[in-house]
């Protein structure tokens, strides 16, 4: 894929330094500040709508499916890199490529960050800087003297993450032994243990079978040169710390560790043999049609490691297949820069276009329309994956994220494209029903016993996987989100369900969730934002007045912080520091979250909506984007964040054409509310 710069596969914006305090106002324009009347506000949003309708309906790809570039940090490329080392297939070309988009991507403190102007991150810094010493870039060069330096500052090495240690001991740089333990034997245990691998979120586990596989081999391959030069002392690499009291979980978990240690030096050897052989099926039956894992990059190439370990040659057609499918995962750019994407998103993509040009006003039979319904439908996953685990007797039904990913369907794209294929007057109505039923079966299957809908898995809810030293690298559960909840309420209210018991179960859940301020966490989206306009909305749809006091409150909260310049921003540092909560530079994607809820909320009329509207067309480009280098989307909240390029340009035309259009749905009919 080559990059271009449309804001669907556009180039990467290089890192800024970032800001100390959260940036709840920006500079008011002149435009801000001229008065203009509501029929005014209408023409501006109308001709904004034409501009991006146009631009969205240009990027649509033959087969019906769009995909905007999915952003995320530069452990992906450090860690393709690392893996052509380790299997002896690295190249100049690519290793010139990836480190090229590296290097941009370094701030000027010589650091790399996890998201646009946000701080140096140590494990990012470190993997960046082992990847440029793959590529020929010397210890004392300014740029890397200044990571150097900044690494050693924070502790080096020995302060990095598991994961990071893990990759440095694939070549010596870290040693096996001082790495928390994780064996194949758990592939053994029953679901109704705890820390039996369905206890872990479908990501973790996909990721954790095949490491328990590296970490009973310990593989080191010879290093290039050492790496001296990122640890605090040389000597001493790895100083001994203090154990945290044993009365504690962290204390009950380090000693476990310990134990498993021990069993490693004295592990039957064919029980660990059957063991590794009985996780290596586990793999192999879950590796898609496209060669990968679950759609994703980590799970991969842990994967392929694992089963050259076990003797898979590269030639053969399982890892064929998954090494070429991290190749479809690489955005080649026009300045010949490289970068990896952890995933894609085409199913998740399709579906906002879908909603967004829909209420943007554009025919529901429109064929762009038509063949991107086609796309969806083809789309549908229909045999069981991982969640029949949990839910044996439940029909499948569901959609996944990715081009591939048939063990993974998850309730949010399911929601989101029954929601969109309700929009398309489809000519085989027929079909359209039977796949929106199976969908809505689905979903109503996967409800966790709380009420609420996690991503992946139903009540995958343990405290434990969370707690084990290995599980440094982010969230590693799906417990029920107020966001997912959210969009699966509104689904269900459209297709009639709003008095279904199990409906009014999710809304109590969502009622509860909501925080003293009048928000709602956003746990795939930045941050309160986006929970709160993904819950506003639902609330409505399913039957919830304006007036109801949460109604209020999130409207409150949204109107106090809306920025000077009409827009709304939150940075990612919301998710560790209440002072960023809703603060953050105006984006497009999220004054688009904030205008969702409001709008639904019957503030149409409002001078916050106004403001807000005029913001998102003043911001828009002349060819009908919009250009958004902050990170929006979400991971794992703080450890793992994602700027999506299409956000910048489906949620703005959503909420534009709704201000214009109305509310889709708000009168039961299945038809628009007409505003204004």
């Amino acid at each position: 894929m080559t990059a271009t710069t449309d804001g669907s596969t556009g180039a990467v914006t290089p890192r800024a330094a970032s800001a100390s305090q959260p940036a709840h106002t920006t500079a008011t324009t002149a435009a801000t500040a001229a008065t203009t009347t509501a029929t005014d506000t209408r023409d501006i949003a109308a001709r904004a709508i034409q501009r991006s309708t146009d631009f969205l309906l240009s990027r649509q790809d033959a087969e019906g499916w769009w995909k905007g570039d999915l952003e995320t940090n530069v452990t992906m490329d450090a860690e393709d890199l690392l893996l052509r080392q380790f299997l002896g297939i690295r190249d100049e070309e690519t290793t010139r490529a990836a480190a090229l988009f590296i290097r941009g991507e370094q701030r000027e403190d010589g650091t790399w960050a996890t998201f646009f102007g946000g701080p140096g991150e140590l494990s990012t810094t470190i993997e960046a800087y082992v990847a440029l010493r793959l590529a020929g870039d010397r210890p004392d060069e300014a740029h890397m003297a200044k990571a150097a330096a900044w690494i050693r500052e924070q502790g080096g090495i020995a302060a990095s993450r598991v994961f990071t240690r893990i990759w440095l001991a694939l070549f010596g740089w870290w040693k096996w032994d001082d790495l928390p333990e994780l064996p194949p034997e758990l592939i053994y245990f029953p679901k109704w243990v705890p820390l039996n691998i369905y206890d872990f979120g479908c990501w973790a586990r996909q990721t954790i079978v095949p490491l328990t596989i590296v970490s009973a081999k310990r593989p080191v391959r010879p290093a290039p040169f050492a790496l001296h030069e990122l640890h605090r002392d040389p000597v001493d690499p790895n100083p001994a710390k203090a154990q945290a009291p044993a009365t504690s979980w962290d204390g009950v978990f380090q000693r476990l560790d310990k134990a498993l240690h021990a069993y490693h030096k004295v592990a039957p050897r064919r029980l660990r043999k059957a063991a590794m052989n009985s996780a290596a099926r586990w793999i192999i039956e879950r590796q898609e049609n496209d060669g990968c894992w679950g759609g994703i990059q980590p799970p991969a190439v842990y994967s392929i490691i694992a089963l050259h370990l076990l003797g898979y040659d590269l030639g053969h057609p399982i890892l064929k297949a998954g090494l070429d499918s991290l190749d479809r995962f690489a955005v080649w750019r026009e300045d010949g820069a490289r970068m990896i994407e952890a995933c894609q998103s085409p199913v998740w993509d399709t579906c906002l276009a879908t909603i967004a040009l829909a209420d943007a006003g554009l025919p529901a039979d429109h064929p762009q329309l038509v063949k991107a319904a086609d796309w969806m439908l083809g789309e549908q996953v229909v045999r069981p994956g991982d969640w029949s685990v949990r839910r044996p007797e439940l029909t499948p039904g569901g959609w996944a994220f990715e081009f591939h990913n048939d063990n993974y369907p998850d309730i949010d794209d399911t929601a989101e494209v029954a929601l969109a294929l309700r929009r398309v007057a489809h000519p085989d109505q027929e079909r359209v029903e039977k796949a929106i039923e199976r969908g809505v079966r689905w979903n109503l299957g996967m409800q966790s016993k709380n009420g609420a809908w996690g991503a992946f898995d139903v009540d995958n809810t343990s405290p434990f996987p969370n707690r084990l030293p290995f599980c440094d690298f982010g969230e590693v559960i799906d417990p029920p989100s107020a966001d997912v909840t959210g969009h699966v309420v509104e689904m269900l209210a459209v297709e009639g369900r709003s008095h279904d018991p199990r409906t009014r179960r999710g809304i109590a859940w969502l009622l509860a969730e909501q925080e003293p301020n009048g928000a709602w966490f956003g746990r795939w989206g930045v941050n309160y934002l986006y929970g709160t306009g993904s819950v506003v909305p639902a609330l409505i749809t399913a039957g919830l007045p304006a007036a109801h006091p949460a109604i209020r409150r999130a409207v409150r909260w949204l109107e106090s912080v809306q920025n000077d310049d009409g827009g709304w921003g939150e940075d990612l540092r919301s998710y560790r520091d209440r002072g960023w909560v809703g603060h953050g530079t105006s984006t497009a994607s999220q004054t688009a979250w904030a205008l969702l809820a409001l709008l639904s909320a019957g503030e149409r009329e409002a001078a916050s909506v106004r403001r807000g509207v005029e913001w998102l067309a003043r911001t828009q480009a002349e060819d009908g984007s919009w250009d958004e280098p902050y990170f929006t989307g979400t991971g794992f909240p703080w450890d793992f964040s994602i700027n999506y390029h299409l956000y910048r340009q489906v949620f703005p035309l959503t909420a534009l054409g709704r201000y214009v259009n109305g509310e889709p749905f708000a009168d039961g009919s299945g038809h628009f509310a007409k505003g204004g």
